[in-house]
């Protein structure tokens, strides 16, 4: 079977790494992919957008089965272009993928199903917005409604704080037109977890849960990135009764939602969780595995990955065998100095070499990468995400550290806290 993957991330590696382990993946095309998914496969040199290219690269390879992996992709409605010529694709509709880009929808699906989350107030005119700031106790997050890589969300702590937000988002375009719509929320507390639940229309199979680290400084300060680190399991003591209300109170009410309001969702959905004390709220929905949370949860999964994906297409989620390493894993994320702002790229990486290939319990995902001779060079934000297994998240941390620190570029920045006790994330 051959098997393209839209993307050029660490998720994407994650997944090419994953599927190269299948017996029946003949060969792996990436698009645009890596410096580490060129050696899983081929890399194609296509922006994941470029939908009629990909759907044409797909025919001339003879592709069996695409997997989509960043939502910009399933936004511009590759799963529907390439259903409607008949090619079997992993990933919602861009109807279905509202659900992550587009804040405002969510909120409003959320609120319609009795699925508990945050009060928030929904805003297309920045005169409205400024007026709902002047109401309200402090913090609140203001959200982008759009696609904003992960950076949308604001955390003001005062009125000023909030009006300068809405001001970059809906006046300055901060995040360009992701930005024009805003949601405003109140601040909720608690731990943060991420799920990830494969979803076939009509059923849904949980997949382990994880926890992101968003913020750029230690001590959860600074800026919110893509993630500068995940755990699985999270490195927090969670609820005895969190599957229960998680199946209750979020997953059933989701699946009736879907079915009343027939948008048929076949994919990965990813929500981000906030236990607080009164209970878990979704804070999001993202319609693709996360990034990255995907670094930790496939090296957990000791089932193969590939009749998994298929079933989820096929409606046969409940058939298929989902076997868990009871290991932790831990993954570090190596970015460039400046992410999330401004970062030079083309730095040699070094000690990669240091690392074994094909282990089963380390490894080193590429991101921001890209080959440059025979060198491995920086090409991004979030360059490599180091993940190691171990027998529990204490032993997971120190090997991942101590393989991060086998490996140097300049400007290499990393967070020294990541699955620490008591670290948040």
């Amino acid at each position: 079977m051959n098997v393209l993957i839209i993307g050029g991330g660490g998720r994407e590696h994650a997944l090419a790494w994953k599927l190269a382990r299948s017996p029946d993946v003949k060969k792996i095309y990436c698009a645009p992919g890596n410096a580490g998914t060129a050696r899983r496969g081929e890399n194609v040199p296509l922006k994941i957008t470029d939908v009629e290219g990909l759907l044409q690269l797909a025919r001339e390879k003879s592709i069996d089965l695409t997997v989509v992996g960043p939502d910009d992709a399933l936004a511009a409605g590759i799963v529907d272009r390439f259903q409607a010529d008949g090619r079997r694709i992993f990933g919602p509709t861009r109807e279905a993928a509202r659900l992550e880009w587009s804040k405002i929808f969510t909120k409003d699906f959320l609120l319609r199903h009795g699925i508990p989350t945050a009060a928030a107030g929904r805003f297309e005119r920045v005169e409205d917005a400024l007026a709902f700031c002047g109401t309200r106790s402090y913090p609140l997050v203001v959200k982008a409604d759009g696609l904003a890589t992960g950076k949308g969300v604001i955390i003001a702590q005062d009125r000023d704080a909030a009006e300068r937000a809405v001001r970059e988002m809906m006046v300055a375009g901060r995040f360009g037109d992701a930005g024009r719509r805003v949601l405003i929320e109140e601040f909720l507390t608690g731990p943060e977890i991420s799920l990830h639940a494969l979803i076939d229309s009509a059923h849904h199979r949980l997949l382990p849960v994880a926890q992101d680290y968003k913020r750029v400084g230690e001590g959860n300060l600074g800026e919110n990135t893509g993630g500068m680190g995940s755990a699985s399991p999270p490195a927090i003591s969670l609820p005895n009764d969190l599957p229960q209300r998680v199946e209750t109170g979020i997953m059933q009410p989701f699946m009736a939602g879907l079915h009343a309001e027939k948008l048929r969702f076949q994919g990965l959905l990813f929500p981000g969780l906030m236990l607080t004390p009164t209970g878990p709220r979704v804070l999001e929905f993202n319609a693709r595995f996360g990034d990255p949370e995907t670094q930790v949860i496939l090296p957990r999964l000791q089932s193969d990955l590939l009749p998994i994906l298929e079933a989820t297409i096929d409606g046969r989620l409940p058939q298929v065998e989902m076997r868990v390493d009871p290991r932790a894993a831990v993954c570090v994320i190596l970015a460039s100095s400046g992410y999330p702002g401004s970062y030079e790229t083309g730095k040699i990486i070094t000690g990669l070499e240091t690392i074994p290939p094909d282990s089963d319990d380390l490894f080193v995902f590429h991101a921001g990468t890209r080959l440059d001779g025979e060198n491995v060079v920086t090409s991004g934000g979030r360059v490599l995400g180091v993940t190691a297994l171990g027998r529990d998240l204490g032993e997971a941390r120190d090997r991942a550290y101590d393989a991060a620190d086998r490996i140097a570029f300049e400007g290499r920045y990393l967070r020294r806290d990541i699955a620490a006790a008591g670290a948040v994330a």
